[in-house]
């Protein structure tokens, strides 16, 4: 009987943890990753797998959690070789022969199915483990997907019931992997995440967000919770979540939480009080029941004694009615296209938004920007934005430069976000900070990568791109801001080569919340035509990037060392070798205005960046 059919009656009771369980039978050997053992101690792996079938479990997992190039300091081959010694393994122990009639009583929890000769024995599903690539590990997030893929790959060729992700703290990282291997073959799928005791994963996401972003995916079977968390807060999470997602939920618990003792992480005897939390867990409607760190086969003998005495039975989930919330930001920038032009401005030739950047001084002399900011504020600008430390190059923060910029000069300000060098913890952080000084609108960017000549000593993060990102503030503006959520946008790149691609882009971004977006500088009326396409099929709210270029050594420079943007050469000519500052000026705002003229049918408003912080154009440009 495939597993999903099983769960649709069945109560599953999944093995324990296999590293602490190899580690406490085999000592200091079991330092070593326990992986390892698939090929160099295959009868060790092969004894701990039948003893969480003695003791009662109807779902093991391979010993391939850390079976990574990272975890094992191996190629590819070798640790594909490793992944399919583990699931023969797996298969072997479960394949041992358990009569029906022992098992009787578990007939809650137990699957059976016939052999040739027409006796019931128990059936013991096998789930392929795959666990997180380490973050740092050093690979590119391709290079991560693309293992995840070959593991899932060997899995399911090796037979697995399921391939089981779990203690993951994203699910953006799966996203095309699960979908791939369901296109491959229709093995199940399950994905379980680790969050903390207050119900945050590492990467920032909220348990509820992560359940409803699984739930929401075809191509995942199955979602769970495990690792990270004793079985009390696991428990009182599960309390405060709808489980009943519509798919398979699985809760696997650690045993508690572990001490240090001689180096070594060490777990406390809690079979007692794990085995009363997993009874009410059950009760709660989760359709796994099982162990994470700590636990072993007597947790699970136990667990199973109780599904024997009826105590843990399959229950009905428990439906936990959501609050309703206004989804539309109190307050957000784009308001002041609608209080300055009308409900239709954007489409009548009413007032178009105007946003200036301002970009943070290298030092700690902020004069200029400072005497910039209050230019601007006499221009009535929507917003003034402060990029992140633009190229990988190091600037004031962003976000403390726009709250001084706000605080000084009362303008709207939107700080942006790179996800190169901070991960969820810092982000989430840094926009709790923002809000609280009244900072609600962000520009959301990957970033560009630390340069070169840094990479020795400085590493990028990029716990997500972009999109990661969005989700992230998502999750907390549904969760955290309740009435009072921010706003944030994203950037376009219309250069790109493959322009398919950055409209998909543009199309995951509206749909983790997005609002707006600003584009790279447009030059010519063949990229205007690109962005304008990208709103005809988008209907993206977009601010057109113009960049107002003072002298024909400017324009050189950004054409030929900024990336992404494009600068025809009849622009350059149109700058004179020997011309004034004041002559650079006039060709830069001339520029501009015909820019305004051939993007007026679709903008939305515009995004200006002017170089050395000459904001005094922005008079001359917009009347």
């Amino acid at each position: 009987m495939n597993i999903l059919e099983s769960l649709k009656d069945k109560l599953l009771v999944a093995d324990g943890a296999f590293g602490t369980c190899y580690v406490g039978m085999y000592g200091e050997q079991g330092t070593v990753a326990p992986e390892l053992a698939n090929m160099r101690h295959p009868e060790r792996v092969l004894e701990i797998h039948k003893e969480y079938v003695k003791a009662g479990a109807g779902l093991i997992r391979t010993n391939t959690f850390a079976a990574n190039t990272a975890s094992l300091d191996a190629d590819m081959d070798y640790v594909i070789s490793n992944v399919r010694a583990a699931v023969k393994l797996a298969k072997q122990a479960a394949e041992e022969d358990v009569e029906a009639a022992d098992c009787v009583r578990m007939s809650d929890a137990v699957v059976t199915e016939a052999d040739e000769s027409g006796t019931y024995r128990k059936k013991v599903y096998v789930a392929g483990d795959i666990g997180p690539i380490p973050a740092d590990a050093g690979l590119t997030l391709n290079e991560r997907v693309s293992q995840y893929k070959l593991l899932g790959e060997a899995m399911q060729d090796m037979g697995v019931d399921i391939i089981w992700f779990e203690t993951f703290p994203e699910f953006n990282v799966l996203e095309s992997v699960v979908k791939h291997l369901k296109t491959r073959k229709d093995t199940p799928v399950m994905v379980s995440f680790c969050v903390n005791q207050f119900g945050y994963s590492n990467c920032g996401f909220s348990a509820r967000a992560l359940l409803s972003q699984v739930a929401g995916n075809q191509d995942v079977d199955c979602v769970g919770f495990n690792c990270g968390v004793g079985p009390y807060h696991m428990l009182q999470l599960l309390k405060k979540l709808d489980i009943d997602c519509g798919k398979p939920v699985s809760i696997m618990p650690n045993a508690g939480y572990p001490k240090f003792t001689q180096s070594r992480l060490v777990f406390n005897d809690n079979k007692e009080g794990f085995i009363d939390k997993i009874q009410d867990i059950a009760a709660l409607g989760a359709d796994i029941i099982g162990g994470c760190c700590g636990t072993n086969p007597e947790y699970i003998h136990q667990i199973t004694e109780r599904v024997e005495n009826g105590d843990i039975a399959k229950a009905v989930k428990v439906h936990v009615e959501k609050q309703q919330s206004d989804n539309a930001p109190k307050d957000n920038f784009l308001k002041g296209r609608l209080a300055r032009g009308g409900a239709d401005a954007k489409n009548f030739g009413g007032h178009k938004l105007i946003a200036v950047e301002l970009a943070p001084p290298v030092d700690v002399n902020d004069q200029k920007l400072l005497d910039a900011a209050h230019i601007l504020k006499q221009s009535h600008v929507d917003v003034v934005t402060f990029p992140d430390s633009p190229s990988g190059r190091t600037r004031a923060d962003s976000i403390l430069m726009a709250e001084k910029v706000h605080k000084e000069t009362g303008l709207r300000v939107m700080p942006h976000l790179c996800c190169r060098d901070k991960n969820a913890i810092a982000i989430r952080g840094s926009v709790l900070g923002a809000q609280l000084n009244g900072i609600k609108d962000f520009l959301v960017i990957t970033g560009d990568p630390v340069p070169v000549m840094f990479r020795q000593t400085t590493r990028s993060v990029f716990n997500f791109d972009s999109v990661g990102m969005m989700k992230l503030l998502q999750s907390m503006n549904e969760e955290v801001f309740g009435g009072d959520k921010i706003t944030y946008g994203g950037a376009i790149n219309q250069n790109r080569l493959n322009t398919k691609f950055e409209i998909d882009r543009i199309k995951r971004k509206m749909e983790a919340g997005a609002e707006f977006f600003l584009t790279q500088p447009v030059f010519s009326r063949a990229q205007a035509q690109i962005l304008r396409d990208m709103k005809a099929e988008t209907g993206a709210t977009i601010l057109v990037g113009i960049m107002p270029l003072v002298s024909r050594r400017n324009a050189l420079f950004m054409k030929n060392e900024m990336a992404g943007i494009e600068i025809p050469d009849e622009i350059i000519e149109r700058y004179g070798e020997n011309a004034t500052r004041q002559e650079g000026e006039d060709c830069g705002i001339q520029i501009a205005r015909e820019i305004l003229g051939y993007t007026a049918d679709f903008a939305d408003g515009y995004y200006f960046s002017f170089p050395f912080n000459r904001v005094h154009m922005l008079a001359h440009i917009v009347d």
